[in-house]
């Protein structure tokens, strides 16, 4: 029995899966808000409770830097330690990757339909890219080999913040009056959203809608932002969420030209599929366009989005099927 994780600042999803004639079988899933509990163990723990099957290999994807089988969680306080896992798990070893790293991985589990293109071009084949918004920001490459995608994870989501206008640029100033250093995560992210919205109502852009005020304060105000946005109910959460979904394309773009990934551009986290009428509108590709003379080469790269919020979870299995 494989045992699968996708630890997100928000919640963490595990599984059961066996392999069966080559391919994954989920055996049983789970949800666990990940706030609410005190680290991984104690996650895994309840989730295995009563559940008498042996578990052979387990990797789990995390939202945070792994280094040496150790990652300490910038969205959680939390410390995840692989050596600890194993010792709880009875095994020699686990497998601990970056969350992002995990969805590239899972990204060949998942069927045509369960991918959303935001543009029509035909991949040129190639290195592949993968940002994902959600709690925080991820970025993974896939390195194309000549037979298959290699990939790899990063910490890009916290690379600095790279104004275009004088807008952003007002708004970069806004946000260094809190934080010592700016990076995209701080505007691309959950929290991100409701970062520009807090920075456009302060400079008049436009004024604030008292029933979405009052639905922030009891709900989460990010998700309160795009359902309003996308429901019209507010001018001001609409010019938020462009504002988001802009540097969104853009930062897509920065990243695939990193990367040169001729291969596609997929877009993860919980927040793409959430917002896709509002990803499809154009502003995404717009932004993603514009980068002055290397604009012809991002004509040619695919971009997708991804539908299925179990990705990162089918690649962790996939990866812990490898290594039983």
């Amino acid at each position: 029995m494989i045992l699968a994780g996708d630890i997100g600042g928000t919640k963490t999803n595990l599984g059961l899966f066996e392999v069966v004639d080559g391919a994954l079988r989920a055996e049983r899933q789970q949800s666990f808000p990940s706030k609410g509990h005190s680290g991984l163990e104690d996650i895994v723990t309840k989730f295995m409770a009563g559940d008498t099957r042996a578990v052979t290999a387990a990797c789990f994807g995390v939202a945070g830097p792994v280094v040496n089988g150790h990652s300490v969680t910038p969205n959680l306080p939390w410390i995840v330690d692989s050596h600890s896992l194993a010792r709880m798990l009875g095994l020699k070893k686990i497998t601990l990757l970056n969350d992002l790293e995990s969805t590239a991985y899972g990204l060949a589990e998942l069927k045509p339909e369960e991918m959303v293109p935001l543009n029509q071009c035909e991949s040129a084949g190639g290195n592949a890219a993968l940002i994902a918004a959600g709690t925080g920001l991820g970025v993974a490459s896939l390195f194309w080999d000549g037979n298959s995608f290699l990939p790899s994870a990063s910490e890009g989501g916290h690379m600095d913040l790279a104004p275009r206008d004088e807008l952003e640029i007002a708004l970069l100033r806004f946000l260094l009056k809190e934080h010592k250093h700016v990076s995209i995560e701080r505007v691309l992210s959950g929290p991100g959203l409701f970062n520009i919205y807090r920075f456009l109502s302060s400079v008049g852009h436009p004024e604030e809608v008292a029933s979405v005020r009052e639905r922030m304060e009891r709900e989460d105000p990010s998700k309160v932002i795009s359902e309003a946005a996308m429901a019209g109910e507010s001018e001001l959460c609409a010019k938020a969420l462009d504002m988001f979904v802009s540097f969104y394309g853009a930062t897509a773009g920065n990243v695939a030209l990193l990367l040169k990934a001729t291969g596609g551009v997929f877009i993860g986290g919980g927040i793409a599929p959430k917002i896709l009428e509002k990803l499809t509108d154009g502003t995404f590709m717009r932004a993603f366009l514009d980068k002055g003379r290397l604009t012809p080469l991002l004509e040619t790269v695919r971009v997708q989005v991804i539908r299925n919020d179990k990705t990162a979870l089918l690649g962790s299995a996939r990866v812990a099927a490898r290594t039983r």
